[in-house]
């Protein structure tokens, strides 16, 4: 469907098949990215990854993420800071659940919150003061990142986020952020000229230095024969934060919410989980490859859920046909990964929960299959999937294994308020709060 949003030309892909095209078949002409204001202040004008330009900058930048912060090598490294976080997690629900209810969406918010800061940072900025400022900058930083400026569209109504405060918020915020992000990279810079490291990770394995060790290194000694500035390994670092810790926190946020409103699909997880493990306490990775019916509820989840409904947008490099139809250079493109999702010529009964239709199929969100991609494709794909998915899969084996599950009073699962909030990625709009029973075997 080919819209015109003010002066901008914008294509909305709703189908497999025109994803493919898009994504795969005419990745390169649709490569780009369309600017935004709010990204151009929050992001360094643009020297991320995720909306960077497509050129020169963004291949080096992606090719680092990719080989050095996000291969499968790396983010297996970082098992002992999952694993150790969510025990922690587990810990604390089992000392809520002996008085209160639990609320899962504080409980999920602070643990990918602590994962992805010992990983980017090398130690949690989640304690006193310091670390709740910290929390509340990064989630006004999400949201001011879902916000659409209508000076974007309409050029000659560029003033009105000046006059609304949107462009002050965004200004100050950066400012703040940026403050922050200096204090860091200047406790790592110390730390090496004294030959001591605090941090949670080792630095006696490369492998398990935290990201910015690793971009500080390769700033240091060129290893990928691109200059990196100061700007641009900060802009890393906030990208890692908007994708590592708001869309996992929303995946494990409507598994659970799922689970409670199908007990029966509850039960099996929760019956494959402790067949596995018997009366052992921890899960390791080896459980986890075992587990396919806990995958095939994630893989459900990410189909009926995907926490990006509309991936980020891209936009047309030069004229180009797709189904027939021509599109112009310059086109904006929105696909509806949310609408693939629910597409009856793709899906058998698409609006169910299903979790059983994906232990029969191959279909995966790698990015192979364009009816589920909840992390894009291509290209443009998100490069993090490993690192989101091995947090996702440890946490609901460890939560679906310790506890026994069900919502306060006489609630029923069914009941359960599934609104949806607005933004970039869609949480829950209310919290989730539950009742959690220790499991005893």
């Amino acid at each position: 469907m080919l819209l015109h949003f003010g002066s901008v030309p914008t294509l909305v892909v709703s189908s497999a098949d025109a994803a493919r095209e898009i994504m795969k078949t005419q990745d390169l002409i649709f490569a780009n990215r369309p600017k935004s204001s709010m990204f151009d202040k929050l992001l360094y004008n643009y020297k991320d990854v995720s909306m960077a330009p497509y050129g020169e900058y963004w291949r080096q930048m992606k090719s680092l993420l990719v080989l050095h912060l996000l291969s499968n090598k790396r983010v297996r490294s970082f098992q002992s800071v999952r694993d150790q976080e969510t025990s922690l997690m587990i810990e604390k629900i089992k000392q809520c659940s002996s008085s209160s209810c639990v609320n899962l969406s504080e409980v999920f918010a602070k643990l990918t919150n602590d994962v992805v800061c010992r990983v980017a940072l090398g130690r949690k900025y989640g304690e006193g003061e310091g670390g709740r400022v910290f929390k509340e900058l990064l989630g006004e930083f999400v949201e001011l990142l879902g916000v659409i400026s209508v000076g974007d569209y309409i050029p000659w109504l560029v003033w009105v986020n000046r006059v609304n405060g949107l462009d002050g918020r965004a200004e100050k915020l950066a400012k703040q952020l940026d403050k922050f992000l200096e204090r860091v990279i200047e406790e790592h810079i110390d730390c090496e000229k004294k030959g001591s490291h605090d941090h949670v990770v080792s630095l006696e394995n490369d492998d398990q230095k935290d990201f910015v060790d690793v971009l500080l290194w390769i700033q240091k000694e060129n290893v990928i024969g691109f200059p990196i500035d100061r700007v641009g390994v900060k802009a890393v670092i906030l990208d890692a934060f908007a994708a590592g810790t708001d869309t996992t926190y929303t995946v494990l946020e409507w598994i659970m919410t799922e689970l409670l409103r199908h007990p029966k699909t509850m039960k099996m997880v929760q019956n494959e989980v402790r067949g596995i493990i018997g009366n052992r306490k921890d899960i390791i990775e080896d459980d986890l490859d075992k587990m396919r019916y806990l995958k095939a509820v994630i893989k459900e989840t990410l189909h009926f859920h995907p926490p990006i409904p509309l991936l980020l947008p891209r936009k047309s490099i030069r004229d180009a046909k797709i189904q027939g139809y021509d599109i112009a250079a310059g086109t904006q493109v929105i696909i509806n990964a949310w609408a693939i999702g629910r597409d009856p010529t793709s899906w058998d009964e698409p609006n169910e929960f299903q979790p059983e239709r994906f232990l029969t199929s191959s279909i995966d969100f790698k990015g192979n299959d364009f009816e589920l991609i909840p992390f894009g494709a291509g290209r443009r794909g998100c490069p993090g999937i490993s690192f989101s998915i091995a947090t996702i899969e440890l946490v609901l084996a460890n939560l679906v294994h310790n506890f026994d599950w069900t919502l306060p009073g006489e609630a029923r699962g069914e009941d359960l308020d599934t609104t949806e909030s607005t933004g970039i990625s869609i949480h829950r709009k209310f919290p989730l709060i539950v009742v959690a029973t220790p499991y005893s075997g």
